[in-house]
């Protein structure tokens, strides 16, 4: 087998080898001759073997289609017309953790002038449906004449429940507000070497009902509220009071058919007076509300019944019309009421009142108003309207003959005109920035009487907050008031209780400076539960007075801190 293998290879290096001299041959001939000629006889055509003609890959034509057998069965299904674009689903977030709000705080501090400030609050915590509730006030400080101390202390508890229809909320009231007849005549100091003590305490609840609001062209709305209170001084003066308030209104597609009624029930005593002041209200209105306006139509019926009967009829009109949306409001009103004097009101307006004080309610004969009111952007809102009033009765401070540093009240007998201009802006330039600003401006046309005393004619106030971070904030403001008037009896008059017709003849008029008081404020949070705050008032330590003979305090400033769980 070896030696067949052998004479293979023998005869292929032999022919290979033969096949080389010949090419080699030829390449030498070639290189001697110049030009060759070439008789092709006919094509090349290559033959090939059977085996090399074998396809290598399977011809895929060949195979046989195979078919299946195929059972139908039919569903009768209706056709489903999908092809309007869908509502993308809203992707459900993870919860977001609720703030963890601080529900309760104290807060104490102390400073000149005797100064002692005490506050509490609390409250049950986060309740969408239930909110109780409480707290207390105390402030006091003692000035730089005699006996000119003040304090005042307030407790309040209160609660509101929202049911399923209606809402329901009360509150029941605690106050003492507690001065001296400290008024003294720079020309006549020795007049007041011992000035009495002089206290209001007030006991007083409320109780409201009110019909959930929902969204229906056909919804019926009411609200049921009850108020009363209590309150005595130490001269022995008294008043009791008791109102009713009830309001129903139905609504049909763009108008509102309503009814207000309230009934107030009021009794003064004092040493030698015995006064019954009670009014009844009804208030029938058609409203028409459309997108961009909204007036309403009716009338204010009076009827006051007690010491005094008499019985009013008011108009009662109002309109709002949308002139630029979120910007733009123009609104009006005309309108009428008898508005219910009371030893509580003059109280809170001039604590040092003189004994035996007469109770006569002031009838706002018409009140015409327009103004516009809306915003100016994220941050900027502003309202302006201009006023003129009739006041019928129109009540006013003197101080009396025989204590000059106690106040009667007495009435301006006819038919007084006011014609006012008030302004209110509010600028929050950033959250760290907030301006607000308010002004009055008022003309008074008395009808007996020679000024309307104690009215000032210019009233400005403003206030400022700047947050620095998160930690300090600073507060200020600013009180500006016109001069004012006051009148002195040089004689004493006759039948004061009855007073009606001025005479100028036995008058003296003052005049009251006005004044601007500034207050700035700080306040530094420590951390979440601890911070600190300071207080100064009557920056420019001017003894200025609101009412005749009676000088506020001076500068004073006081501060403390406040703990918050």
């Amino acid at each position: 087998m070896k030696s067949i293998k052998y004479i293979y290879s023998s005869l292929f290096f032999l022919s290979a080898g033969l096949m080389t001299v010949q090419a080699q041959e030829k390449k030498q001939e070639e290189k001697a001759t110049v030009s060759e000629e070439i008789e092709v006889v006919r094509p090349y055509k290559p033959i090939l073997a059977e085996a090399v003609k074998l396809r290598r890959s399977p011809n895929l034509d060949d195979v046989k289609t195979y078919k299946a057998r195929l059972n139908y069965s039919v569903t009768d299904r209706k056709l489903e017309i999908n092809s309007d674009i869908q509502k993308l689903q809203a992707q459900a977030l993870v919860d977001e953790k609720q703030t963890e709000l601080i529900n309760n705080y104290v807060k104490g501090g102390f400073g000149s002038l005797s100064t002692l400030l005490g506050e509490v609050y609390i409250n049950n915590g986060r309740d969408e449906a239930l909110q109780l509730g409480g707290y207390f006030k105390h402030f006091s400080q003692e000035g730089k004449l005699n006996k000119q101390n003040s304090s005042s202390q307030q407790l309040s508890l209160f609660g509101r429940s929202i049911l399923e229809e209606n809402t329901v909320s009360g509150r029941v009231n605690l106050e003492r507000n507690g001065v001296y007849f400290y008024g003294i005549d720079d020309t006549r100091p020795f007049l007041n070497p011992n000035p009495e003590k002089q206290a209001f305490t007030l006991i007083e609840a409320e109780g409201e009902l009110v019909k959930n609001y929902k969204e229906s062209e056909t919804d019926f709305s009411y609200t049921l509220k009850a108020n009363a209170y209590l309150l005595n001084d130490r001269l022995e003066a008294q008043e009791s009071y008791i109102t009713l308030n009830g309001y129903l209104n139905k609504r049909i597609s763009s108008l509102n058919l309503g009814l207000a009624a309230a009934t107030e029930f009021g009794n003064t005593k004092d040493i030698s007076t015995n006064i019954g002041n009670n009014i009844f209200r009804l208030n029938p209105y058609i409203r028409l509300q459309v997108k961009g306006a909204k007036v309403t139509a009716g009338v204010n019926l009076v009827q006051e019944f007690g010491t005094n009967s008499r019985s009013r009829i008011f108009p009662a009109v109002t309109a709002d019309f949308t002139l630029i949306p979120d910007y733009l409001q123009v609104f009006g009103e005309v309108k009428g009421d008898v508005n219910r004097n009371s030893l509580k009101s003059f109280s809170d307006e001039n604590p040092w009142l003189n004994t035996n004080v007469n109770i006569k309610n002031t009838v706002e004969k018409l009140s015409l108003s327009a103004g516009v009111k809306g915003t100016g952007g994220p941050g900027f809102g502003y309202k302006a309207r201009f006023y003129i009033k009739q006041l019928e009765d129109m009540p006013l401070f003197v101080n009396n003959f025989g204590e000059f540093n106690k106040f009667d009240v007495i009435y301006d007998f006819g038919t007084a005109k006011i014609t006012g201009l008030e302004g209110e802006i509010s600028v929050q330039v950033s959250d760290a920035l907030k301006w607000t600003g308010k002004l009055n401006v008022d003309d008074y046309k008395p009808a007996q009487e020679t000024y309307s005393w104690f009215k000032p004619g210019l009233k400005v106030s403003s206030n400022l907050v700047y947050n620095y971070n998160k930690k300090l904030s600073f507060n200020a403001g600013v009180v500006i008031q016109d001069d004012v008037k006051a009148k002195i009896n040089i004689q004493q008059p006759v039948a004061p209780a009855a007073y009606l017709m001025p005479n100028p003849s036995i008058e003296s008029i003052v005049t009251v400076k006005g004044f601007v008081d500034l207050g700035i404020g700080a306040d530094y949070r420590i951390n979440k539960k601890f911070a600190v705050f300071a207080k100064a008032n009557n920056l420019l330590n001017t003894n200025y007075s609101r009412y005749l003979y009676y000088q506020v305090n001076g500068f004073n400033i006081f501060g403390g801190l406040s703990y918050s769980f």
